[in-house]
């Protein structure tokens, strides 16, 4: 499915988000809160968004990813803008990388996407140092109730509308159901603490219709 979406995957996450994904993107390496020049492990890293965005804040960047239809366009933009991070087809549940490589983790938009994110986090925890830093980007829902309403109609009737005219219908309409498979922040919570996460954090954006969680590694 991604490899079908991929060619124009990043128009319309520019067009359904109204240009706001490029911001949250931005907090997302913010929100690391780690030196330049640590090691950053990009995961579902699709096109390059974060990937681009981690080098520019003078990281050293690996791009992981399981489709080969988006790391393709990954290499294509790494071309035309003369990005230096290394992409990696691989599944996050089986990291390539040692035990405590990694200084810090991304990940942008896929968590609903694992079936088994018990096992992700376990992987995560072993390939991050001691006080590595992790910062994910997912979709939310707002909990006020008339932009509740507003971003069930936006999210379910009008994306995969557009989606349908400028890429795959079924992707993106899959894509919205997809939130339904996102456990609940007590939940993610509860999944990382047990993993030996700490200073987990959860942070609404843009009114509540994306989210960050944030958390460190203990020793």
């Amino acid at each position: 499915m991604f490899d079908a979406i991929a060619p124009r995957y990043d128009l319309l996450n520019r067009l359904l988000t109204f240009n706001m994904d490029k911001g949250w993107r931005r907090k997302v390496v913010q929100a690391l809160q780690l030196d330049a020049g640590s090691l950053v492990l990009d995961l579902a890293c699709g096109t390059g968004d974060i990937c681009q965005d981690l080098e520019a804040a003078r990281f050293r960047v690996v791009g992981v990813d399981l489709s080969a239809g988006m790391l393709k366009r990954a290499q294509l933009r790494q071309t035309s803008e003369k990005l230096r991070a290394p992409l990696v087809l691989a599944d996050a549940l089986c990291l390539p990388m040692p035990d405590q490589s990694t200084d810090g983790i991304t990940c942008g938009f896929a968590l609903r996407n694992v079936v088994a994110l018990d096992q992700l986090f376990t992987e995560l925890a072993r390939v991050l140092r001691p006080k590595g830093r992790m910062s994910l980007l997912e979709v939310a829902e707002p909990s006020n109730q008339l932009l509740r309403t507003g971003h069930r109609f936006y999210f379910g009737k009008v994306v995969p509308k557009i989606g349908g005219l400028l890429s795959d219908r079924a992707a993106y309409t899959y894509l919205p159901k997809s939130l339904t498979y996102l456990p609940s922040t007590e939940q993610l919570t509860e999944l990382l603490t047990s993993q030996g996460f700490t200073e987990i954090a959860h942070t609404l954006l843009s009114g509540g219709i994306a989210q960050l969680i944030t958390a460190t590694r203990s020793h």
